[in-house]
């Protein structure tokens, strides 16, 4: 078996009891390094807004029900958030 750092992981327990109605679903893809989180499944967005920050904020109404991190891997920890030049 693969060894895991099991702690790594557990690092999500904080943001799925933060996640609207305790739901999160995520996938990673890293050809176009790009996370899509979404907080409702199946996950039809009526609006979607563009962050300064390259983050798309997708809604149904009113409510959120996803984001996409554009540019993943330069977020998190010990990784810069700015904007590429």
């Amino acid at each position: 078996m693969t060894a895991v750092n099991v702690q790594e992981y557990m690092k999500l327990v904080s943001a799925v009891r933060q996640s609207p109605g305790g739901y999160l679903w995520s996938s990673y893809d890293s050809e176009a390094d790009v996370l899509y989180i979404n907080f409702k499944k199946p996950s039809h967005a009526t609006d979607s807004e563009h962050t300064d920050e390259d983050i798309i904020i997708r809604y149904d109404g009113d409510e959120v029900i996803g984001i996409t991190a554009l540019h993943a891997s330069r977020r998190g920890a010990g990784h810069q958030t700015e904007r590429p030049t």
